[in-house]
């Protein structure tokens, strides 16, 4: 369980290498508008991280049919 929890969030640098969606995309989709917003929390006002539940629920939520 420990490893599950540990691999749960994920830094900018580990959501690029795992999603393939560069840093410099990430912040665009943080700054768009609620719908369309990728999911991330900050930490002290300065460290992005991403909860991978969430990742994987968002991209369900963007499937183009």
């Amino acid at each position: 369980m420990a490893n599950e929890k540990q691999n749960r969030w994920l830094t900018p640098v580990k959501l690029e290498d795992e999603y393939g969606i560069s840093q410099s995309t990430q912040s665009k989709y943080r700054m768009k508008s609620n719908n369309n917003k990728i999911p991330f929390s900050k930490i002290g006002g300065k460290f992005i991280r991403y909860d991978r539940l969430k990742i994987d629920r968002w991209f369900e939520d963007h499937e183009v049919d």
